[in-house]
């Protein structure tokens, strides 16, 4: 036996015994690993050289080696570089001398032989080279010489950075689509996927290039995790390989010391998710870095933020709600926020945030985290609301769900969240871990708001559904339990909590029935009908089921599947159709819109009261969670169109509004409006301002139809979320003595004006109004009359409907 023999096997003998040991795994296993190769490395060179001094030539570790993070079968990724002087001739037959000991060993081996020139040069042509030599350490030979090395690629390194950057950018979106989510995979690779071992590496490039840094909390412990877990998998199957598949899961998890694989899976997927979080943070400041040098505004570069300023002349702040505003690209909290007396910022933070289609800032969602109080119980009226807002915001609710994921503002909000947060579901029909196929049902649920008389229901029954998974049992029936307890948290009144309920309970009820029972029977029927009770909740279950199954997979949901589902809830809404319609009967007058009433008749003019509103009663100043407006006038056709914008004009988002006729003093009808209304910046103006507005426009001296078109054309265009079209429709058989239009649209800053006006060009008589507005839903129902008190005829109703639909989409 040869000494380089000898040698040989003293290395994979003392491998195997490092491999064996129990008490040393890990992070110390994996650096002892590395030790004992350099050794044995640096032994072989200097047995290459054959007693010739190392001056000139190194043995550089690249790429993990160079890192000291050997895995059990990972390659051994070297450099043989050389200075390219006179024993440059020499240094193939060196690298043969050095490199054959390794292969019969059976060791793999990336190697490649290069001067200090060559090195620089494929790494200015080749990113993943450059990557590798970014983590550059000297093994063995000359140590001046990779210090030289080491110095230039962190130089050119970062003198390439505003062009290299974006490369390594483009290298990650392409890996991410074509290797999938680390996060959600059942057979994930630990190393390729969007979260993996990969990304660290980009993020340590990144830092490398001091142009920017990731959020370091966490993020150690979650790259060391994956390695673990990646170091067992290749002690397992005794091969390299970085896919955790099934059959391995098991005995991965044994060699961990985990009780099952599913806990394997949740500690890997939790580990990726803050990988992931911190690569979307980074890349979001490193755009926003290169943007301000280079100078190019708010051009956007990889997909991420844009809208941002660039370096020139001073930020600008877009505000977007009450403490909350947009800079460079990000939601941020306004100067005067103060998250410690204001217990529902975090959710209007996110609300807002997701509905303009931005990020949460790290240091916004970091300081809601360290200094918000948690909400009372139950919660107050904005902050359900608020929740509502977040969850309609469709596909861009979900960065914005995992920036408070990532900081543990959601667990704090929904303690009943974490038993199903980060849940893997083994079936191949999901997508998705519980948590985020729930968050994913509600985006589905957001495109089918219009659908639907109870919109904030139906999200956030999505939002809930499966909630039960995280329990022992029928996951339905435990989780109807934990939705009553959490809709009665966050503030929903009793009968809304019923209905919630009874949603997530029969959440698999049409589905099953429509692929299972003979749908002509009319048993069938019956056991739908009995379960729902009315045609609201039938429709919320029809559009639950769908949002449910799209949100799973493509393999759950179908035209055929649709099809079935469809014809069943028809003849189920034919069964109950035989319910008494609701009444159109009002409430009686209040003591204080008949006051109000009779001094409008009297003065044949407007009189409007103001009472400011708390989650205790009433109140005045910064504790006040909102206003509730009386305006009584003599009836006159303008009315709604007009008050309607003369609070838009004011930004009061209309949160309730009301409309009903009196009579009070026989003199002719009066119009009693009462609205409850929040500001959206600020405090709400005093009443005599609005009531001296009101009156201006009135009589003609404010237009405010111009002026609403002067401040929405001057507003700056962000991206936003794409809602889903406004729905116009006759609720026929509601009423009967008027016609009820039933308008749903995206909540937006004088959208009821925007009604008013398209009802009162067609010459019909509003009577009465509910107006509702449901998270970032508007409902609204119109009681109208033709110009003799009739209700229409059904053909004038069905193009009134299509004319107010017309006039929302243009």
């Amino acid at each position: 036996m040869t000494d380089q023999q000898a040698a040989g096997s003293g290395y994979a003998a003392a491998r195997l015994a490092l491999l064996r040991e129990d008490e040393r795994s890990g992070a110390a296993r994996r650096q002892a690993l590395s030790q004992l190769t350099d050794r044995w490395l640096s032994g072989l060179l200097a047995d290459a050289l054959q007693g010739a001094p190392a001056q000139g030539v190194a043995l550089v570790a690249v790429g993990g080696y160079g890192r000291g993070e050997l895995s059990p079968r990972s390659d051994l990724d070297v450099l043989l570089l050389h200075d390219g002087g006179a024993r440059a001739a020499a240094v193939p037959a060196l690298a043969e001398r050095l490199w054959y000991p390794v292969w019969d060993q059976g060791v793999a081996l990336d190697h490649s032989v290069r001067d200090l020139g060559q090195a620089r040069k494929v790494a200015a042509e080749d990113l993943k080279a450059q990557l590798g030599l970014l983590d550059a350490r000297h093994v063995a030979g000359d140590q001046e010489l990779t210090a030289q090395l080491r110095s230039a690629v962190l130089a050119d390194w970062r003198a390439t950075a505003p062009k290299r950057l974006p490369e390594l950018r483009e290298l990650c979106r392409e890996r991410a689509e074509r290797q999938g989510e680390l996060a959600f995979l059942l057979e994930p690779d630990l190393k390729e996927a969007r979260g993996g071992l990969r990304d660290v590496t980009a993020l340590d490039a990144v830092a490398a290039s001091w142009v920017a840094d990731a959020p370091r909390a966490g993020l150690a412990d979650a790259a060391t995790r994956l390695r673990d877990v990646r170091d067992a998998l290749h002690l397992v199957t005794g091969r390299t390989t970085d896919r955790l598949s099934l059959q391995e899961q098991d005995a991965v998890a044994a060699d961990l010391g985990l009780l099952d694989a599913d806990i394997l899976l949740r500690q890997v997927y939790e580990s990726a998710r803050v990988i992931a979080y911190a690569a979307d943070v980074t890349w979001r400041e490193v755009e926003r870095v290169l943007r301000a040098r280079s100078g190019r505004g708010s051009r956007r570069m990889f997909g991420f933020g844009g809208g941002a300023a660039g370096s020139r002349g001073p930020v600008e702040r877009r505000p977007l709600a009450e403490g909350v505003v947009e800079m460079e690209g990000e939601a941020v909290l306004a100067a005067p926020a103060r998250p410690g007396n204001d217990p529902v910022l975090p959710l209007r933070a996110a609300a807002a945030a997701a509905q303009a289609g931005l990020p949460l800032a790290l240091s916004t969602v970091r300081r809601l985290a360290a200094e918000a109080k948690p909400l009372p119980v139950p919660w107050p009226d904005e902050a359900r609301e608020q929740l509502i807002t977040l969850l309609g915001a469709g596909e861009s609710a979900i960065p914005v769900w995992e920036a408070l994921e990532a900081e543990g503002l959601v667990a704090r909000l929904l303690p009943d969240w974490e038993r199903v947060r980060c849940r893997p579901q083994r079936n191949a029909v999901h997508r998705w871990t519980v948590d985020r196929h729930l968050v994913e049902t509600a985006v589905r649920a957001a495109a089918m708001t219009r659908r639907v008389a109870r919109p904030d229901l139906l999200l956030v029954a999505a939002f809930l559904h499966d909630i039960g998974k995280g329990w022992p049992g029928d996951h339905s029936e435990a989780g109807e339990v934990i939705t009553r307890d959490v809709a009665t948290r966050i503030g929903f009144p009793k009968q809304d909590v019923e209905t919630l309920a009874l949603l997530v309970r029969h959440h698999l009820l049409l589905v099953e029935t429509a692929m299972r029972r003979d749908p002509d029977d009319p048993a069938t029927v019956a056991v739908v009908t009995d379960a729902v009770g009315t045609v609201g909740a039938l429709e919320l279950l029809h559009a639950l089921t769908e949002a449910d199954a799209l949100a799973t997979g493509p393999a759950a949901w179908s035209n055929w599947r649709a099809t079935l589902v469809g014809e069943l809830v028809q003849r189920a809404a034919a069964a109950l159709a035989g319910v008494a319609p609701p009444q159109d009967s009002a409430t009686e007058a209040t003591a204080e819109e008949e006051r109000l009433a009779v001094e409008a008749a009297r003065t044949v003019g407007p009189a409007l009261s103001v009472r400011a509103e708390t989650e205790g009663g009433e109140g005045t100043g910064s504790e006040a969670m909102g206003v509730e407006l009386t305006l009584a006038l003599p009836d006159r056709p303008d009315v709604l169109p007009t008050v309607a914008g003369v609070l838009a004009l004011h930004r009061l988002a209309v949160r309730t509004a009301a409309i009903r006729e009196l009579d009070p003093i026989g003199a002719g009808p009066v119009l009693v409006l009462t609205w409850k209304v929040a500001a959206e910046f600020g405090d709400v103006p005093e009443a005599a301002r609005l009531r001296a507005d009101i009156r201006r426009a009135l009589d003609g001296g404010l237009d405010v139809a111009r002026r609403l078109a002067e401040r929405d054309a001057s507003a700056p265009r962000r991206r936003g979320v794409v809602a889903p079209p406004p729905r116009v429709t006759v609720a026929r058989g509601s009423s009967a003595s008027a016609t009820v239009l039933e308008v749903r649209a995206h909540d937006a800053p004088g959208l009821l004006h925007r009604i008013g006006r398209a009802l009162e060009g067609t010459g019909v008589r509003v009577h009465r109004a509910r107006i509702s507005t449901l998270g970032a839903d508007a409902v609204d129902a119109f009681y109208l009359t033709d110009a003799a008190g009739q209700p229409l005829s059904d053909a004038a109703a069905t193009e009134l409907a299509r004319s107010v639909e017309r006039a929302l989409l243009a």
